[in-house]
């Protein structure tokens, strides 16, 4: 089975984090929850759903993991700023491993300088920000450009997930 990053900050989109993760680990993969400190405790804006980190993103490197997933919400925002957080996902995608990123976890990938090229959907709004970062950005609630796999929203979550179990 794989092993798979979750990138998850205060203030994620609960539902964005929560399904996946849960549906990761239902399908018998293991999950890690990669923050700035281990052991912290984060909470979902939506006050529903709250984890801790099992690790710190200084402890960890993407030769450990066969995915990465990187919910939205503000936690992208609070995640893009780190230059470890930006290397991890480098690496993900030089080794062409999957990076699937739902709503605002694009951000992370623009902030990383990974979507020159590449086709890509996010929450709509950030559009304009998906495409000054060199994107074809395109609203559908899923899109599988190599080894990125984007949604917009949570409404999108079952077709997230499902092309998401399909690469592990």
């Amino acid at each position: 089975m794989s092993k798979v990053a979750f990138l998850l900050a205060n203030e994620f989109e609960d539902s964005e984090m929560q399904v996946p993760y849960d549906e990761v680990k239902q399908a018998g993969h293991e999950a890690d929850i990669i923050g700035l400190k281990a052991g912290e405790t984060l909470k979902g804006k939506q006050g529903k759903a709250e984890y801790t980190t099992d690790k710190a993103i200084t402890d960890v490197k993407a030769d450990d993991y066969d995915a990465v997933v990187i919910p939205g919400g503000s936690s992208p925002e609070n995640l893009r700023l780190d230059p470890n957080v930006l290397e991890f996902v480098k690496a993900f995608d030089a080794s062409k491993k999957p990076v699937a990123a739902i709503c605002h976890g694009p951000q992370i990938l623009a902030s990383a300088g990974l979507l020159r090229g590449r086709t890509i959907t996010s929450y709509p709004p950030l559009q304009d920000d998906m495409v000054n970062a060199g994107a074809n950005f395109v609203d559908e609630e899923v899109v599988v450009d190599c080894n990125f796999i984007s949604s917009r929203t949570p409404k999108d979550e079952p077709a997230f997930v499902r092309e998401l179990l399909k690469v592990l």
